[in-house]
C-alpha cells in the first residue's frame, strides 16, 4: 500500500504489548541526516512508548545508506539483540544509483534476517525528491521511523511465540 493511501505512523497500539526487557538495535544513515535523524528520532520514541528502555535501545551511524546491512551485522555481532532497525534515505538523481543502493540494502538486510533468524528492519526511504522524503518522516505522510520500530516490536514478540513449546498435540498445534 502507498504511503499516500496510509499513515506511517498509524497502528493500532493496543496490538503491542509491553516490550519492556527487548534489546533494539538502530543502524542509521548520515547521508540525508536532516530525513533519518527525524526517522530515528521516531523510531527511538516508539520503542520508547512500547517499554523498551533507552539503555536497551543500542545506536551506530553509518556514513551512507549502502552501509545499512554491515553495520547492522556489526551491532548485531556485538549485542544481543532482539531486532535491528536499520534507518536511511536515498533520494533519486538523476543516475539510477538510488536503484543499486536500495536493492543492495534490500538484499542485505533479507540476507542477514534468513541467515541469523533475527529481524533486520527495513527502514530505508526511497523518494523521488526531498519532499516525498520529509513527508514520510513526520510530514503529511507519518514518520517511517514509527513503522519500522512497530515492525521491529512485532517481529521480535513473533519470535519469541514461536519459540515456545507447543502446548499439545493434534492438527491446532501446528
Amino acid at each position: 500500500m502507498s504511503s499516500a493511501l496510509k499513515n506511517l505512523s498509524t497502528y493500532k497500539q493496543e496490538e503491542i504489548p509491553n516490550c519492556n526487557g527487548k534489546q533494539i538495535g538502530i543502524v542509521v544513515s548520515d547521508w540525508n541526516e536532516s530525513i533519518t535523524h527525524e526517522l530515528y528520532n521516531g523510531c527511538f520514541e516508539t520503542l520508547e512508548k512500547h517499554g523498551v528502555k533507552p539503555e536497551d535501545i543500542h545506536t551506530v551511524q553509518v556514513p551512507g545508506a549502502f552501509e545499512l546491512p554491515a553495520g547492522a551485522k556489526m551491532l548485531a555481532s556485538s549485542k544481543k539483540l532482539d531486532a535491528v532497525v536499520c534507518i536511511g534515505c536515498v533520494i533519486k538523481g538523476e543516475t539510477s544509483h538510488n536503484e543499486y543502493i536500495n536493492q543492495s540494502v534490500a538484499q542485505g538486510l533479507t540476507t542477514l534476517s534468513v541467515m541469523t533468524g533475527k529481524p533486520f528492519i527495513f527502514g530505508l526511504l526511497t523518494p523521488n525528491d526531498e519532499q516525498q522524503a520529509k513527508d514520510r518522516a513526520g510530514g503529511k505522510y507519518g514518520n517511517k521511523g514509527v513503522e519500522a520500530a512497530v515492525t521491529a516490536l512485532r517481529m521480535a514478540i513473533l519470535k519469541d511465540e514461536l519459540s515456545k513449546p507447543a502446548k499439545g498435540i493434534g492438527f491446532g498445534n501446528y
